[in-house]
């Protein structure tokens, strides 16, 4: 699969995630075998740009080809004023974002509330790409709400502008992240289109992914939630494709390598303060449904200082446990 010149080493990608995808979690997903990864949203606005959660986000240092950065805005030429700020930065992709359902976003008319209004979208892609000589690539719903997925006229647009690849979550703005996705809207936009198209939504097992794929037509898949507190899955999903072959999940000491690593990323990159709030939620997430965890997880998020959270860790991955009632019901609840 290519995007502009650059070919990737495997179609399954890293979703865009606020508050989620920074640096450290893109490189830990890049190690663990993501073949595409994409930043955090950046507001194209420019009085912004000095903020603290701004300059994280536009963080790059030290990432590997092809640094693809996501932009969001609702303004024409403010988003091509920040396409061509991004990749002064560095930017090697611009991803412009159409798909966030989320209402701080969509009611400064930015993210997916922009397919309601197909002339924007038009003035939006064409300026864009106008604006830079980098791919611009573009991540999509399958419309406003369920009565209306225009996904497929958005799609045909985003093409005949010059838009290089393409991902759709197969889910509308109204449905934010409730029911389940669909791919019949994926499918015909695949069918319909010759730039490389992303499908995305509720792909989270090696089988699924293959059948996603298949049914779709899509050339890659990218995962977002099924990711959090679980970065192996793109090793998993690229082996199965490429094999079909199922891996087996990774085991305590890989698991308890990986969250040291992660929280230890973390700490450097925010500085420890912002840095233990910042790991609380991934311990969460990759510590959900597992056995012997209830007491850990009460005491990870309390403690504030780097060390107590490392220490905490190994001393629940050296320690043998027994899953108790509330253990079970966690595993149960996310099919363990």
């Amino acid at each position: 699969m290519k995007i502009g010149p650059y070919s990737l080493p495997n179609p399954i990608a890293l979703a865009p995630m606020a508050g989620v995808t920074d640096r450290p979690f893109r490189q830990l997903c890049r190690e663990l075998g993501a073949g595409y990864v994409v930043t955090e949203m950046v507001t194209s606005n420019p009085r912004l740009r000095g903020t603290r959660k701004t300059t994280w986000r536009s963080n790059f240092e030290g990432e590997p080809a092809p640094l693809a950065v996501q932009i969001v805005g609702g303004d024409p030429q403010i988003l091509a004023e920040a396409a061509v700020y991004n990749v002064e930065l560095g930017a090697q992709i611009i991803d412009i974002n159409m798909g966030c359902p989320a209402k701080k976003v969509c009611g400064k008319l930015g993210g997916s509330a922009l397919l309601s209004d197909i002339t924007l979208v038009e003035d939006i892609l064409k300026t864009v790409v106008s604006a830079v000589d980098v791919p611009v690539t573009l991540k999509i719903r399958t419309g406003p709400d369920q009565a209306n997925r225009n996904g497929l006229q958005v799609a045909k647009i985003a093409q005949n502008c010059g838009v290089s690849a393409l991902a759709v979550h197969g889910r509308t703005r109204a449905d934010r992240f409730r029911g389940s996705a669909e791919y019949e809207t994926i499918r015909s936009i695949c069918a319909a289109l010759s730039i490389p198209v992303f499908a995305n939504g509720d792909v989270t097992s090696a089988k699924q992914a293959r059948e996603v794929l298949e049914f779709t037509g899509a050339d890659g898949l990218m995962v977002g939630r099924g990711a959090q507190g679980n970065p192996w899955i793109f090793r998993e999903f690229a082996h199965y494709l490429q094999t079909g072959k199922l891996l087996p999940p990774p085991g305590p000491e890989e698991i308890h390598a990986v969250i040291r690593k992660h929280l230890n990323r973390l700490h450097d990159f925010y500085g420890e303060t912002h840095g233990v709030r910042v790991a609380r939620k991934h311990i969460g997430w990759y510590l959900k449904g597992r056995p012997g965890t209830q007491q850990v997880l009460y005491d990870l998020m309390r403690v504030q200082t780097a060390k107590e959270q490392l220490d905490l860790i190994q001393q629940h991955f050296l320690k043998p446990t027994r899953p108790g009632p509330a253990d079970k019901d966690q595993a149960a609840a996310r099919g363990a």
